[in-house]
Protein backbone atom coordinates (compact mmCIF):
# COMPACT_ATOMS: atom_id res chain seq x y z
CA UNK A 1 0.00 0.00 0.00
CA UNK A 2 1.44 3.39 -0.95
CA UNK A 3 1.87 6.40 1.28
CA UNK A 4 -0.88 8.17 -0.65
CA UNK A 5 -3.44 5.47 -0.03
CA UNK A 6 -2.61 5.45 3.65
CA UNK A 7 -2.79 9.27 3.75
CA UNK A 8 -6.30 9.17 2.29
CA UNK A 9 -7.66 7.54 5.42
CA UNK A 10 -5.82 9.43 8.13
CA UNK A 11 -7.17 12.13 10.40
CA UNK A 12 -4.37 14.38 9.15
CA UNK A 13 -5.59 14.06 5.57
CA UNK A 14 -9.17 14.75 6.64
CA UNK A 15 -8.07 17.79 8.62
CA UNK A 16 -6.07 19.12 5.66
CA UNK A 17 -8.98 18.53 3.31
CA UNK A 18 -11.37 20.27 5.72
CA UNK A 19 -9.01 23.20 6.11
CA UNK A 20 -8.63 23.53 2.34
CA UNK A 21 -12.38 23.36 1.74
CA UNK A 22 -12.97 25.95 4.46
CA UNK A 23 -10.41 28.26 2.90
CA UNK A 24 -12.00 27.82 -0.53
CA UNK A 25 -15.36 28.84 0.92
CA UNK A 26 -13.86 31.82 2.76
CA UNK A 27 -12.10 32.97 -0.40
CA UNK A 28 -15.27 32.55 -2.45
CA UNK A 29 -17.25 34.57 0.07
CA UNK A 30 -14.58 37.27 0.18
CA UNK A 31 -14.36 37.51 -3.59
CA UNK A 32 -18.14 37.65 -3.95
CA UNK A 33 -18.50 40.39 -1.36
CA UNK A 34 -15.23 42.27 -1.59
CA UNK A 35 -15.55 46.00 -1.32
CA UNK A 36 -15.18 47.24 -4.88
CA UNK A 37 -14.85 50.78 -3.56
CA UNK A 38 -11.68 49.77 -1.70
CA UNK A 39 -10.18 48.56 -4.97
CA UNK A 40 -11.13 51.77 -6.74
CA UNK A 41 -9.35 53.82 -4.08
CA UNK A 42 -6.04 52.10 -4.84
CA UNK A 43 -3.53 53.52 -7.27
CA UNK A 44 -3.65 51.81 -10.68
CA UNK A 45 -0.49 49.78 -10.04
CA UNK A 46 -1.78 48.62 -6.63
CA UNK A 47 -5.15 47.76 -8.17
CA UNK A 48 -3.41 45.66 -10.80
CA UNK A 49 -1.38 43.95 -8.06
CA UNK A 50 -4.61 43.28 -6.15
CA UNK A 51 -6.06 41.58 -9.23
CA UNK A 52 -2.89 39.54 -9.71
CA UNK A 53 -2.88 38.43 -6.07
CA UNK A 54 -6.57 37.51 -6.28
CA UNK A 55 -5.74 35.28 -9.24
CA UNK A 56 -2.81 33.80 -7.30
CA UNK A 57 -5.16 32.97 -4.42
CA UNK A 58 -7.56 31.26 -6.82
CA UNK A 59 -4.75 29.32 -8.53
CA UNK A 60 -3.32 28.10 -5.21
CA UNK A 61 -6.65 26.94 -3.90
CA UNK A 62 -7.52 25.24 -7.18
CA UNK A 63 -4.22 23.33 -7.22
CA UNK A 64 -4.57 22.34 -3.56
CA UNK A 65 -8.11 21.03 -4.02
CA UNK A 66 -7.24 19.19 -7.22
CA UNK A 67 -4.35 17.45 -5.45
CA UNK A 68 -6.44 16.53 -2.43
CA UNK A 69 -9.31 15.24 -4.57
CA UNK A 70 -6.84 13.13 -6.57
CA UNK A 71 -5.61 11.60 -3.31
CA UNK A 72 -9.18 10.80 -2.33
CA UNK A 73 -9.65 9.13 -5.69
CA UNK A 74 -6.52 7.04 -5.07
CA UNK A 75 -7.77 6.04 -1.62
CA UNK A 76 -11.10 4.91 -3.07
CA UNK A 77 -9.43 2.98 -5.91
CA UNK A 78 -10.74 5.22 -8.68
CA UNK A 79 -7.30 6.14 -10.06
CA UNK A 80 -3.75 4.90 -9.64
CA UNK A 81 -1.10 6.64 -7.57
CA UNK A 82 0.86 7.23 -10.77
CA UNK A 83 -2.12 9.00 -12.35
CA UNK A 84 -2.60 11.13 -9.24
CA UNK A 85 1.04 12.16 -9.35
CA UNK A 86 1.21 12.75 -13.09
CA UNK A 87 1.90 16.45 -12.58
CA UNK A 88 3.83 17.81 -9.60
CA UNK A 89 1.84 20.13 -7.37
CA UNK A 90 4.51 22.80 -7.66
CA UNK A 91 4.51 22.72 -11.48
CA UNK A 92 3.16 26.28 -11.52
CA UNK A 93 5.49 28.92 -10.07
CA UNK A 94 2.57 31.33 -9.65
CA UNK A 95 1.30 29.26 -6.73
CA UNK A 96 4.53 29.15 -4.76
CA UNK A 97 5.56 32.75 -5.41
CA UNK A 98 4.01 35.88 -4.06
CA UNK A 99 4.86 36.28 -0.38
CA UNK A 100 6.83 39.40 -1.22
CA UNK A 101 3.69 40.98 -2.70
CA UNK A 102 1.34 40.32 0.20
CA UNK A 103 2.40 43.43 2.13
CA UNK A 104 1.89 46.10 -0.51
CA UNK A 105 -1.23 47.69 0.86
CA UNK A 106 -3.66 45.00 -0.19
CA UNK A 107 -6.94 44.83 1.70
CA UNK A 108 -6.23 43.11 5.05
CA UNK A 109 -8.66 40.25 4.41
CA UNK A 110 -7.06 39.48 1.05
CA UNK A 111 -3.59 39.54 2.63
CA UNK A 112 -4.77 37.13 5.32
CA UNK A 113 -6.29 34.73 2.78
CA UNK A 114 -3.12 34.88 0.68
CA UNK A 115 -0.94 34.08 3.69
CA UNK A 116 -3.09 31.17 4.80
CA UNK A 117 -3.30 29.77 1.27
CA UNK A 118 0.50 30.03 0.90
CA UNK A 119 1.07 28.10 4.13
CA UNK A 120 -1.46 25.43 3.17
CA UNK A 121 0.06 25.16 -0.30
CA UNK A 122 3.47 24.61 1.28
CA UNK A 123 2.15 21.82 3.50
CA UNK A 124 0.41 20.08 0.61
CA UNK A 125 3.53 20.49 -1.56
CA UNK A 126 5.51 18.67 1.16
CA UNK A 127 2.91 15.86 1.10
CA UNK A 128 3.27 15.70 -2.67
CA UNK A 129 7.06 15.43 -2.36
CA UNK A 130 6.71 12.64 0.22
CA UNK A 131 4.31 10.75 -2.02
CA UNK A 132 6.68 11.07 -4.97
CA UNK A 133 9.60 9.76 -2.89
CA UNK A 134 7.47 6.78 -1.84
CA UNK A 135 6.99 5.87 -5.52
CA UNK A 136 10.70 5.65 -6.24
Amino acid sequence: MSTLTIAGGTAFFGKTYGEAMGLVIEARDYLERQDEAAGRELAPVARMQMCAETLRLTARLTRIMAWLLAQRAVASGEISVEDALAEPLDAFDVCSAGAEHEDIGLPPRLSELLGRSRLLYGRVARLDALARRALT
